[in-house]
């Protein structure tokens, strides 16, 4: 009998070839890369063995008898089994986050130790086959060896079929199309014996999974050929998997990266992330880097005491103290670390990497060098969540409590307007801050849509004062410097106080010295639109900031409100009372009011008076007031003493 093995020599030089890629994209020594190791180990010795074989029994006369025999029993011995090594990477595919793996390799393995016991028993009993006088007869249970290969290609599709919910779309299709591909080639290799094909089956189920599952475009970051988030994620699953007792990752994150790009173009900004990987991964070694975000890198470190930890982290820090050279362009890199140890920071993936995130988000919120999440960070962290929660609730309720704060104009002893503040007096956490939810707010983008729903509050309960015939000439807002970069926000302030009938000179528009500091060009170009239609605009805690007196000027105000630490300082200190009283003037020659915000006592009011300010703000005058109290506040004003008298 003779056979056509043309399309089995050229399916082992595709083969060849992606045993090479496979070996450089290995990055994990994870249970689905070792899987997929196996199947290119028994695809390639089946094809070989399948190869030398063929060539054997075609030319009896040039080899020994039983080597013949020992080639073709690997033959037999591999080619089916290739069929256990692709279902046993299909399992590794569906449970490499799941539980359930182990006992669907012990189920799928049995039937491939029973063919692997009729196979080496073969020369005993001529079961599968025989070699006699140089010529190969087939035995009468070489049926098995098709069914064998059939049956895994039949479990591996039902494994999938079952599990198809924890699977990507893409990953279910190839894992549940590839099994066809290969049992549909061995039918036509049953059903024309002398073409063998079995190779050529396989070879395109290696290829398939190759290109979509295993290639290592997949785990490496395009610019920086570092392994990236996912594959760093991978690595942390396999160390827990593996009970590792304790190992640390860290997160190296550079600062205000975005000033590289703006300043020299995105280009360069790409040589720099890529001089700074290669640095890092140098530096880490024998540790890999992975990039963790855009501009973000990641370790995973094991086996490391804790003073060899502080080492890299004080030599990681010392790398950025130096200029770094790039296209031409000298800049200096700032960074900030932020590290989790498993066990003690958290016990999954999702806890740590949220750890890493939070870790690194305090450094660079408090101008730390490096920050370790330890079980009091966590805690913090677990309550930042629930706040988080807590804002959602409230907002979805509409049930944001507002006070407002009366302000009193002093040339006519009236109330010139409220500062409407929120509060959050009931929660699953009790009371809360507006120091501690506020920041919160921002930083999750929560802020904008509570300001609109705070907005639209104030201007009804404006409505509803005015209904009771109760006067109240304005109302000052807060907004925060997230709010200021929202797109078309002049133009949305504006619909809302058309839709609730508000006159835009009832509302003043608050805004800090930080938004100012972070946004001029937006910030002005709104302020300025603002102040066309009506509406106020107010520089808020002047003094606490980051502006100064120049930027204050190009900005379109109507007031300047002090910082409550200004009142205080310069009540006691005879400097800071003449830099306070500079201020005051400097700004009504601006042609601004002035506020002076915490005042608390009488010697604090008869001073922010004798310097000359316009307004005044405080305890003294009034605690922040529900709707209900304000209104009797404002009706009985008059025949009231101040608060701190």
């Amino acid at each position: 009998m003779s056979w056509n093995i043309a399309a089995e020599c050229i399916s082992i030089v595709f083969l060849s070839i992606i045993l090479v890629y496979a070996h450089k994209g290995t990055l994990l020594p994870s249970w689905k890369n070792r899987m997929f190791q196996c199947c290119l180990g028994a695809t390639f010795a089946a094809m070989v063995s399948n190869v030398l074989s063929t060539l054997m029994l075609a030319s009896p006369h040039w080899v020994e008898s039983w080597l013949c025999w020992g080639v073709t029993e690997i033959y037999f011995l591999a080619t089916p089994l290739m069929g256990l090594a692709y279902y046993c990477y299909t399992a590794a595919t569906i449970f490499e986050e799941h539980a359930g793996g182990r006992l669907a390799l012990i189920l799928g393995v049995l039937p491939g130790v029973f063919y692997a016991a009729l196979v080496l028993l073969n020369p005993f009993t001529g079961a599968l086959f025989s070699i006699r006088a140089g010529m190969y007869l087939r035995g009468p249970l070489i049926i098995a060896t098709y069914l064998i290969f059939y049956f895994y290609c039949l479990i591996s599709v039902l494994l999938v079929r079952r599990y198809r919910r924890w699977l990507q779309p893409q990953i279910y299709r190839i894992l549940f199309v590839f099994p066809l591909i290969a049992c549909s080639v061995i039918v036509v290799q049953q059903l024309f014996p002398h073409v063998v094909l079995s190779g050529s089956a396989a070879t395109t189920a290696i290829l398939l999974i190759y290109l979509y599952l295993q290639n290592k475009q997949i785990s490496l970051d395009p610019l920086t050929g570092l392994g990236n988030r996912l594959e760093f994620q991978k690595l942390i699953n396999l160390s827990m998997q593996r009970g590792r007792s304790l190992f640390s990752v860290m997160v190296i994150s550079l600062r205000d990266f975005k000033q590289i790009n703006d300043h020299f173009g995105q280009r360069t900004g790409d040589h720099f992330l890529k001089q700074i990987a290669a640095t890092l991964k140098t530096m880490a070694a024998p540790y890999p880097v992975y990039r963790f975000s855009g501009d973000e890198f990641a370790l995973l470190i094991h086996n490391r005491t804790p003073e060899e930890m502080e080492k890299l982290q004080q030599d990681i820090l010392a790398l950025f103290n130096k200029p770094f050279h790039v296209d031409g362009y000298e800049y200096r890199l700032h960074a900030v670390i932020g590290l989790a140890a498993y066990p003690n920071s958290a016990e999954n993936l999702e806890g740590l990497i949220n750890g890493l995130e939070y870790a690194v988000n305090q450094a660079k919120l408090h101008h730390w060098p490096t920050c370790y999440c330890d079980p009091a960070m966590l805690e913090g962290m677990r309550r930042r969540t629930e706040i988080i929660e807590i804002l959602k609730q409230k907002l979805q309720e509409a049930a944001l409590v507002m006070v407002y704060q009366p302000i009193v104009a002093v040339k006519t002893g009236r109330i010139s307007a409220v500062e409407s503040l929120m509060r959050i007096p009931e929660s699953p956490l009790g009371a809360l801050s507006p120091a501690e939810f506020i920041p919160i707010a921002e930083e999750t983008g929560l802020i904008i849509p509570m300001t609109w729903q705070i907005l639209r509050q104030i201007c009804a309960m404006i409505a509803r004062l005015q209904d009771q015939g109760i006067p109240l000439p304005a109302v000052h807002v807060n907004f925060s410097a997230v709010q200021l970069v929202q797109p078309e926000l002049a133009e949305t302030v504006l619909q809302t106080l058309k839709e609730c009938r508000t006159d835009p000179k009832q509302i003043i528009i608050e805004i800090t010295e930080t938004a100012l500091a972070e946004n001029p060009e937006e910030t002005i170009r709104f302020a300025r639109a603002m102040m066309e239609h009506g509406v106020k605009m107010e520089m808020d805690d002047f003094g606490t900031g980051y502006s100064n007196i120049d930027s204050v000027m190009h900005m379109p105000l109507s007031t300047v409100k002090l910082d409550r630490s200004l009142v205080v300082s310069a009540v006691e200190n005879k400097r800071s009372a003449t830099m306070l009283g500079y201020l005051i003037r400097v700004f009504h020659e601006l042609g601004y009011e002035v506020l002076a915000e915490g005042v608390e006592t009488s010697r604090q009011d008869q001073f922010v008076r004798a310097e000359g300010v316009d307004l005044i703000q405080g305890f003294y005058y009034s605690r922040p007031l529900t709707e209900a109290q304000l209104a009797d506040f404002l009706t009985h004003f008059h025949d009231r003493q101040p608060a701190g008298a």
